[in-house]
Formats: structure tokens, sequence, C-alpha cells
């Protein structure tokens, strides 16, 4: 990306947000580029919580990252475009990218879930030399759950019963990582895995000794118990 940035002052278009879309933005800028814009298909965040986004879970709020930082120090505007949705790329006619036709959509909630739809006489064109791809993970594939009987959630990952691993709608089937939670981080994939593995294993073994969050062996009290009274009675006949 850089020799395309250098080559040519280039109207850099960065298509998704997150921790990718901002390293999209900042290397932009840096690489030259004469104008960047970043479209957001969700909504601008609030400042602050809103009611259903209350403390512990993660604050749902409008921030500002290295690289919006960047793009206003360089060109003196924040490059967010919010729900708004990509419609078609326009090329110059010798195959290079010239432009991204948009609207603007509409976020409602339907029957707990959000639905989102165009809004008419919102459509854009906003010219763009290099258009960067930086959208993110919508859930597991259909295929596999589907065919197999899976039940989803609201969000479209794989329903676990509460508090565990297994699926809801097949005892033999374990869950874990972005299948079962959403996008994440890898170390909650890593996390999830072995917690899995642990209900796996005392499925078929009736107990386990696997290694829990952190690290820690959890032992349950009927089995500490058996080992107590095992101590006792090592401690007896000595």
């Amino acid at each position: 990306m850089a020799n395309m940035c250098q080559r040519k002052a280039k109207k850099v278009i960065v298509i998704g947000g997150g921790d990718t879309g901002n390293d999209c933005i900042g290397t932009s800028v840096r690489h030259g580029a004469v104008s960047v814009t970043n479209f957001e298909l969700l909504p601008r965040p609030p400042k602050s919580r809103g009611e259903d986004n209350a403390w512990p879970l993660f604050p749902r709020v409008f921030k500002v990252d290295y690289g919006h930082e960047e793009v206003k120090s360089v060109y003196g505007y924040d490059p967010r475009e919010y729900s708004i949705l990509s419609k078609r790329f326009l090329d110059d006619g010798n195959g290079n990218v010239k432009g991204v036709e948009t609207v603007r959509v509409e976020w409602t909630k339907v029957d707990g879930r959000w639905s989102m739809k165009e809004i008419p006489g919102t459509e854009k064109t906003f010219e763009a030399d290099l258009v960067l791809l930086a959208m993110g993970f919508l859930g597991p594939e259909q295929k596999l759950p589907k065919g197999s009987g899976l039940t989803l959630d609201a969000r479209g990952n794989i329903q676990s019963v509460k508090g565990k691993y297994q699926s809801v709608s097949d005892s033999q089937v374990y869950l874990a990582g972005d299948c079962r939670r959403g996008q994440s981080l890898v170390v909650w994939a890593i996390n999830e895995g072995r917690m899995a593995a642990r209900e796996i294993d005392e499925q078929l073994q009736g107990i386990t000794h696997l290694p829990a969050t952190g690290g820690m062996v959890q032992r349950r009290w009927d089995e500490t118990e058996k080992l107590m009274y095992e101590a006792a009675e090592l401690k007896a006949g000595a």
C-alpha cells in the first residue's frame, strides 16, 4: 500500500472500523494520502453508556483512536462517516477504482434484533483512488450449524447452554471462540477452547483435572471430601 499511496496522491476510503479500520486510516495518512474517509455501517456511538450498556459490559461509547487523531491533525477533520452503506464501486474505464456509490441507512430494533434499512434520497458518490476493506466478523458460517440442526442465538452465533460450552440442541457438540461468543480476541478463543475441553473431559471421564480459567485446577466438593477422607485414613494408619 505504501507504493500505491506515494506513487500518486490518493483519495483513500476505508470501509469498516475497529482496530483494522483504524490501522488502515493511520497507515494511509503516513503514506501520503491526499484524503482519508472511513465508512462505518453502524450509527455513531453515544458519548456515554446507554441504558442497555451498563457496567460491567464493554462500554459502547464514542472513542477517538490514534488513526482518527492523525487524520484530524493532518487534514483537520474526523474521517468517519456513520450509518453509511457502500452500494457499488465505480471504475475509470481502465480497471481502476474512481469512486464508491453509497446510501445512508437507519437502524431500528425489531423483536430484540437490530434491523437496517436504506434511507431514500440519501445516495451519494465519494471519489476514491484506493479502497481498503476492513470489514468485521458477521458470525459463523451458517452451512455447518444449519446442516447439523444447531440452534442459533439472536446474533447468529451457535447457542450454548447458559454459562457452559455445550450446545443447547445437541449434548455431544461443544462450542468455543467466535462461533459461540461472537467476534473477540484470540485470548478469549484460547480460554474458551480450554474450558470446552474441561467439559468434554468431565463428560467422558466423570471428572476432570484440566486447567480452568487462570490455570487453576477446580475441584468439586465431593472430590475434595473424598481426598480429605483418604488423607485422614492414611494418617490414622500411620
